[in-house]
């Protein structure tokens, strides 16, 4: 209806589509988009305007308040029906300090890391790292190492705090195994 193959007609149709868009009730508001603007319903037909000035000003700036008011509660109920439900899936989030230890996800270094190609071997979390500077409530600057091609500054939900080594695991790394003169 609004648009042909040759797309020549839609200028012509525009207006009809701005009049059906604005007299429709709208889902947040519960009223229709161009009586919650103007006040009034659209027009349907033509009347010739006065001349003189209208006499029911005042009722209309009093209508007009009145629905705005209106508009204005009902967005501001939805607003916080729409919090309540995002909300939800929000957690806690863990607040870093300077000089706090963390390690990094790799689920998106694939190939940003010198030397790890094969993305089933990586580990899911590597290094130590300081947080160097808070930046946000949600984005730190690390002290990378030399290994990860990346910018400094990440999202925390890249990163988990450090919690240490479970008791009788084992700290340091075995020496290296020297078979037949040679080190493996």
């Amino acid at each position: 209806m609004f648009i042909d193959y040759r797309q020549e007609q839609w200028p012509d149709w525009l207006g009809t589509a701005e009049f059906a868009y604005n007299n429709k009730v709208h889902s947040s508001t519960k009223m229709l988009l161009f009586k919650a603007n103007y006040g009034q319903d659209p027009r349907m037909e033509f009347k010739a305007r006065k001349k003189e000035k209208y006499e029911g000003t005042e009722k209309f700036v009093t209508k007009m308040k009145e629905i705005q008011k209106k508009a204005k509660a009902v967005l501001e109920k939805m607003q916080e029906k729409m919090k309540k439900y995002a909300d939800r899936k929000r957690e806690k989030v863990d607040e870093y300090k300077v000089g706090d230890l963390v390690i990094l996800s790799t689920k998106d270094l694939k190939y940003k890391m010198v030397g790890k190609r094969t993305e089933k071997l990586t580990e899911r979390f590597v290094g130590l790292y300081k947080v160097k500077k808070i930046i946000l409530v949600n984005a730190v600057k690390l002290e990378l190492s030399s290994i990860i091609k990346i910018h400094p500054v990440v999202n925390i939900s890249r990163i988990h705090r450090y919690v240490g080594q479970v008791e009788g695991q084992r700290k340091e790394q075995s020496a290296l195994v020297i078979i037949e003169g040679e080190k493996e």
